[in-house]
């Protein structure tokens, strides 16, 4: 086992408070680092997309230099507080937000950056953040907590083996993430050239509307649609629709193995199963699955804020199941296919839509009534399966590439807790 040091954390890095920068100072300039960002990633991003028109002694007083890092220092809700992200290079010219603490390492060869991003990430330090956070009207990190907190670190050697080891394990997430944004982007560039411009290949293989084919003007829709196609309702080409169902009077949450998925654990076109997804135990699952009905090739819809986004079933799920806010829509086999209809229902077309038609005074919504009235341009059903034949495979890769990304979440997880305490060591 490797032996474990005690540090005092201000013996190690000093505090910064980051700019208080204007509106105007917004949208351009140089590189920025936001609450966002820092909130929602291990390590900062190689790149920072936003920018602050910052001058270069504010450049100098709150630069961003290999090895700081960065925390969230207020929020609305006291799990959200105190989140981490490491430099692990130089950002020339960049500055951070006020939102934000910056702690700069003071010692050289005792903290290994790649090391620290997933310790301040674990849940025993998690933990000790929430316990020393001030709650008012929102929830602020109490600085002084910094001057009494102890860490609890290996010798340095260890931590550059454990912290590259970890890095590697969530580099191959990231990289699993662009590829299923790239796959993601694909499906909705081959749907939007079909059924939103018409340029689906015509009886000559070329670009329909662009090679001059018909179109005619369909009041219902009020544009144009290629001459054979029909108006439709979303009602027209589904065989069923339901929901998940609300615990109360129904089931107790928070035990057993199984999850119990709410809008907060859907992504576009994937499933996020996390430490802070409710739990529900086997008898729940059947009481829940009367109403839902989850089969394989359901397409799930969360149906108030944010409305909209899908996941496509491509098995019957066996561990989890979904609550009252997300819809459950069945493509009818003799009109759409699955595929076809995850698109639609993920379509920029339909988001306009459910944003127009959504009510709610505090979580604005769509009723499942006014959702199934969704009007679309019907191209029929063998055209549809020409589409699908090209797209499945497609949509089948970034399921494999999702699981595959889950896998390995679950395996850091595991091995973080037990690598941090010297349960396991790395011995090459």
């Amino acid at each position: 086992m490797s032996k474990i040091n005690k540090y005092r954390f201000s013996d190690l890095y000093e505090i910064s408070s980051g700019i208080s920068s204007t509106k105007e100072q917004a949208g351009n300039g140089s590189p920025f680092l936001s609450f966002s960002c820092v909130f929602n990633n291990y390590f900062i991003p190689d790149t920072l997309s936003e920018l602050m028109n910052t001058s270069s002694k504010e450049q100098d007083t709150y630069s961003i230099l290999n090895g700081d890092i960065f925390l969230t220092r207020t929020s609305e809700v006291i799990d959200e507080l105190g989140m981490s992200a490491v430099a692990i290079k130089n950002y020339p010219n960049a500055t951070f937000s006020g939102f934000l603490k910056r702690l700069r390492p003071i010692k050289s060869k005792v903290t290994y950056p790649k090391y620290m991003a997933f310790y301040l990430r674990s849940p025993l330090f998690r933990k000790t953040m929430t316990n020393n956070a001030v709650m008012t009207l929102r929830a602020s990190l109490n600085e002084a907590i910094f001057s009494y907190l102890e860490l609890l670190l290996p010798e340095y050697d260890e931590q550059v083996k454990v912290g590259d080891l970890l890095f590697l394990l969530n580099k191959k997430i990231g990289l699993n993430n662009r590829i299923n944004a790239e796959l993601e982007a694909m499906a909705k560039t081959l749907y939007d050239y079909w059924f939103v411009q018409f340029d689906f290949p015509d009886a000559n293989g070329k670009p329909y509307k662009t090679a001059g084919g018909k179109m005619v003007y369909n009041p219902t829709l009020k544009r144009e649609i290629p001459e054979e196609w029909v108006s439709k309702k979303l009602d027209d080409v589904i065989s069923r629709s339901g929901t998940g169902l609300n615990p109360r009077d129904n089931f107790t949450l928070g035990n057993g193995d199984n999850y119990y998925i709410t809008i907060k654990d859907i992504e576009q076109g994937r499933i996020v199963f996390s430490e802070k997804s409710d739990r529900i135990n086997g008898e729940a699952m059947n009481i829940i699955n009367k109403r839902s009905d989850l089969k394989a090739g359901d397409v799930l819809f969360t149906s108030i804020e944010p409305v909209g986004v899908t996941y496509l079933l491509h098995e019957t799920p066996i561990n989890w199941n979904i609550n009252e806010s997300v819809f459950t829509l069945r493509a009818n086999k003799d009109m759409v296919t699955p595929e076809f209809l995850f698109l639609l229902l993920s379509s920029e077309h339909l988001k306009v839509y459910c944003k127009n038609s959504s009510t709610g005074s505090i979580h604005k919504g769509i009723r499942h009534a006014v959702l199934k009235d969704f009007p679309f341009g019907y191209a029929g059903y063998e055209l549809i399966d020409q589409f699908t034949k090209i797209i499945q495979p497609v949509l089948k890769k970034q399921e494999l590439v999702s699981k595959e990304n889950l896998k390995l979440t679950q395996l850091r997880d595991w091995l973080l807790p037990m690598l941090m305490n010297g349960q396991v060591t790395i011995t090459c």
